[in-house]
């Protein structure tokens, strides 16, 4: 490794046959085919617990006889083909998340004007108008918990996923007979 390169990390699997890699119930042809899902998370699992710059590799064992240089290359395609589009759908479900966030904010404010308007309003009602203000402020501020929660937390785990998945759209795959 020279510096200024990104490392490269390999993950080894060992199969009988490549078919046990992909869902058996999926009909699709194999360059289309969903990974198994144990497969897949177990994949998956790996990529995450490596750094973002990391490149990655799959070198798969098979026993099966195969030819792994065209064994390789339909491989490669069609795991690079079934992360392009994982990475299709968390796209897909970042941007509905980020709608959603865009309306609960508008609601959210709308909520909070309405509640500190009130609140102003019956605040010159003595003692517990002072209180029926204060729980407006509150329960007004409530209202842009989902919001706030959408904008500060929930969107970084989907970004760092397709992070993730684009890394495994590009790994580098190998198969090797066992």
């Amino acid at each position: 490794m020279h510096i200024g390169q990104h490392p490269t990390h390999t993950l080894e699997l060992r199969v009988r046959e490549l078919s046990q890699l992909f869902n058996s119930l999926d009909p699709t042809p194999f360059l289309n085919r969903d990974l198994d899902r144990a497969c897949e998370a177990f994949i998956e699992n790996w990529a995450l617990s490596l750094p973002k710059e990391s490149r990655l590799q799959l070198l798969i064992h098979v026993e099966q006889a195969v030819d792994p240089v065209q064994a390789g290359e339909l491989l490669a395609d069609a795991i690079h083909n079934h992360y392009g589009y994982k990475i299709d759908l968390v796209r897909g479900e970042l941007a509905q998340l980020l709608s959603q966030g865009r309306t609960s904010l508008a609601i959210g404010l709308g909520f909070v004007a309405v509640c500190l308007s009130i609140g102003e309003i019956v605040a010159g009602l003595g003692h517990l108008g002072k209180i029926g203000r204060e729980s407006l402020t509150i329960i007004g501020w409530v209202a842009m918990w989902r919001p706030v929660q959408i904008f500060l937390y929930d969107w970084w785990p989907l970004t760092r996923r397709i992070r993730i998945l684009e890394n495994l759209r590009y790994a580098r795959v190998s198969v090797l007979q066992a």
